[in-house]
């Protein structure tokens, strides 16, 4: 049998404009469940697809320290995560959620 060959797949060689950027991070702020992580990861998968030098320089934070703040290890500080997404050109929004 062939073997098939695979690569892997990077969300952020996906994410082109600011409203694909904008619907993937509610998407994932809707899958989160609570799950800082995971907003940071998505906030790295963004950050890559606009350009990680251009964000951390924009953000006012190092490259290296934005990729580990962004990296879904750990939770980067709310301060952290409002500089990059205002780097990416996005705003936060609330609403009324279901109770």
């Amino acid at each position: 049998m062939a073997k098939t060959a695979t690569t892997r797949y990077d969300v952020a060689e996906h994410l082109r404009t600011q409203e694909e950027m904008a619907a993937y991070l509610e998407a994932c702020l809707e899958a989160a469940d609570g799950d800082a992580a995971f907003i940071a990861k998505a906030l790295g998968d963004i950050a890559r697809a606009k350009g990680m030098a251009q964000v951390a320089r924009d953000a006012g934070l190092s490259r290296e320290s934005l990729y580990k703040a962004l990296s879904g290890e750990r939770s980067p500080g709310f301060d952290t995560i409002l500089k990059v997404i205002g780097a990416l050109g996005l705003k936060l929004h609330a609403g009324a959620g279901q109770t």
